[in-house]
């Protein structure tokens, strides 16, 4: 150990009584401790839930979408999508059908998407481990069923019990004026056989139906408004991607799921980068507890520093000391901080301490966490800048007023 290390050590441990300095110390290591664990909790927290929000997308929405770029409805009836739907990387193929429409089920109505998938859109997706009330079923015998989301469920009252179907109405396709409004729709109606829930805006806003039965309703034929893809290997989505938006050229967009909902995830981003700095404001405002710890231990110490100085101590030594006691302050926080918000985000994925307050009716009833190795180095970082200029820059302004000179003149007034 060397020998401004020892002497902050001896300052920082110090068993005297009722010692104002000991009591302050003890203040700064709490501030970065507890700020410290903070930025742990909340960067694991906004983890876990971008890792359960992604979860719940990709139980939903495809790996590979494609559209068109210009346009609504196409023709997968052609060598291109034969083609796509041939290749080795395409693990399942899904036409879809999507149109708005307005339901009415009870007299209660609901302006919604009905979005009509082939009979392999479980096999696309993991909507079978979103459905909380029902099946994912799209036909009983030869009856079309519907799944529809939570929230519009609950909107509408509909119950799988009741023998009401859902009224879907849909504009015609037609030029000029319609006198008679009732004429002015396509009209259906579908029993729900399943209620899903991922999340709210996909639960408001979905009702899933067979699409043949929305071609019909919607007078297609054999046109779809979209193809949904899921690969083979999940690793290679973006090669994959790339290779089919090739093979398609510019008329048609190929997405990924991030391209799908690329200005949510950089929201996320932008949030938790957002939250991290403001919690390093506020671990600035607690370093000052250490910059006045330094401040009072110089003062404290001035007949210690005469008597080095006397002993041949050079001011840079001196000041070295008390660098030494800030740093020493800010690594035990540190140190504190980090294994204080392990434990606390052990204890949360084990245990569940903290819930959501929706009495069950979320997809996961306990906060969810994800710690990862680099917010761990993310938060030392910031955390030891910001301790380091808190014990080198007071120091170093304070050398220059009571231990610059080797005379003592300055550290006896």
């Amino acid at each position: 150990m060397s020998f401004p290390l020892f002497i902050a050590s001896r300052y920082l441990i110090s068993k005297k009584s009722q010692n104002i300095i000991n009591l302050i110390s003890g203040v700064s290591i709490a501030g970065i401790t507890v700020g410290t664990m903070a930025l742990i909790i909340v960067l694991s927290i906004f983890n876990g839930l971008d890792a359960l929000i992604k979860s719940l997308f990709s139980s939903f929405d495809p790996e590979i979408k494609i559209t068109l770029t210009e346009g609504k409805t196409f023709s997968t009836d052609n060598e291109l999508f034969r083609q796509i739907k041939s290749d080795p990387s395409t693990a399942v193929f899904t036409e879809v059908v999507e149109e708005n429409a307005m339901i009415d089920y009870r007299q209660r109505q609901a302006i919604v998407t009905i979005k009509g998938v082939s009979d392999n859109f479980s096999d696309l997706t993991g909507i079978d481990s979103l459905i909380v009330d029902g099946s994912f079923q799209l036909w009983e015998n030869d009856r079309p069923l519907g799944v529809i989301g939570y929230e519009l469920a609950r909107q509408l009252s509909v119950g799988l019990t009741f023998f009401d179907p859902l009224y879907i109405y849909v504009p015609k396709q037609i030029s000029g004026i319609m006198l008679n409004q009732a004429n002015a729709f396509n009209k259906a109606h579908i029993y729900p056989g399943g209620i899903f829930s991922v999340q709210q805006e996909y639960d408001a806003k979905y009702l899933l139906i067979p699409i043949n039965f929305a071609r019909e309703l919607l007078n297609y034929k054999d046109v779809v408004t979209s193809v949904e893809l899921k690969v083979r290997d999940q690793e290679k989505v973006g090669d994959v991607k790339d290779k089919f938006a090739i093979i398609l050229g510019p008329d048609y967009k190929v997405q990924t799921q991030y391209e799908q909902h690329q200005a949510f995830y950089q929201v996320m981003a932008s949030e938790k980068w957002i939250i991290y700095l403001i919690l390093g404001f506020i671990l600035i405002i607690a370093s000052f507890n250490t910059t006045s710890t330094l401040t009072l231990l110089v003062l404290q110490k001035k007949s210690d520093m005469h008597l080095l100085q006397s002993m041949g101590a050079l001011p840079k030594t001196i000041r070295q000391i008390f660098q030494a006691e800030g740093l020493l302050i800010t690594a035990i926080g540190i140190f504190l901080g980090l294994v204080l918000g392990t434990i606390f985000c052990w204890a949360q994925m084990q245990f569940g301490i903290i819930r959501f307050p929706t009495g069950g009716s979320f997809i996961v009833d306990i906060y969810p966490l994800k710690m990862l190795l680099t917010d761990f180095l993310l938060v030392t970082a910031l955390v030891g800048i910001i301790g380091f200029l808190a014990s080198v820059i007071p120091v170093r302004i304070l050398g220059k007023r009571y231990f610059s000179s080797f005379d003592g003149t300055e550290l006896n007034t």
